[in-house]
């Protein structure tokens, strides 16, 4: 069914035009396409408890903003950051929220490549393929339990860049952060993730 909806609506602006005439099908099929990106940016943000509550949120504000949607970014990045914005907006309303790690500017961009990658990384850990890795149950659950704990716009820069394969300049307008802040938020992610894996490793 899903791919039914794919080929009809490739074109973003038809696709847009029907949105804002309220075309049922062409409802569906964006929230067929993004219903579950958006719940893992809010997932990564607030958690799970309200990730939901987020997602609606953001649903009824698109709609809302669609007759002035501009197409100077893909439909797909524009939704995720009005999930974003809601997040964090949520976040603030609770008192909780920061806006980045403290200290995050002690690292120069320079230290970071293109994809967010530090130069001189940590090594990676021992000789183990990916799958084998992620076959292991018990570090997947390390991993997972890592990934909880990360601060929330680590979990979401990381969730963005290496789980829905978003670009760096993409984060950074989803996000509404600078390159160099983007790279250090992934780097730090990565960086607590390989570290658990390395205490598991070591026990």
């Amino acid at each position: 069914m899903k791919k039914k909806f794919n080929s009809k609506w490739t074109d973003q602006e038809a696709l847009i035009n029907e949105l804002i005439k309220g075309n049922p099908e062409a409802f569906k099929h964006v929230v067929e396409e993004y219903h579950n990106l958006m719940l893992s940016v809010a997932r990564a943000i607030v958690g799970q408890s309200i990730a939901d509550e987020v997602v609606q949120d953001a649903w009824i504000s698109a709609i809302k903003a669609l007759p002035q949607f501009e197409g100077r970014s893909a439909l797909k990045t524009w939704l995720v950051r009005i999930v974003s914005n809601g997040a964090k907006s949520r976040i603030r309303r609770e008192n909780r929220y920061v806006s980045l790690d403290e200290g995050w500017e002690a690292v120069p961009a320079d230290h970071f490549d293109h994809t967010g990658h530090r130069i001189d990384n940590i090594e990676a850990w021992d000789d183990n393929t990916p799958e084998a890795i992620l076959a292991n149950s018990q570090l997947q659950a390390v991993i997972e339990e890592s990934f909880r704990t990360l601060p929330s716009m680590q979990r979401a820069a990381l969730t963005l860049s290496d789980m829905e394969g978003f670009k760096i300049d993409d984060i950074c307008n989803i996000l509404d952060i600078s390159s160099s802040n983007a790279r250090v938020l992934l780097h730090r992610a990565r960086a607590a993730i390989h570290h658990s894996i390395e205490q598991y490793q070591d026990k």
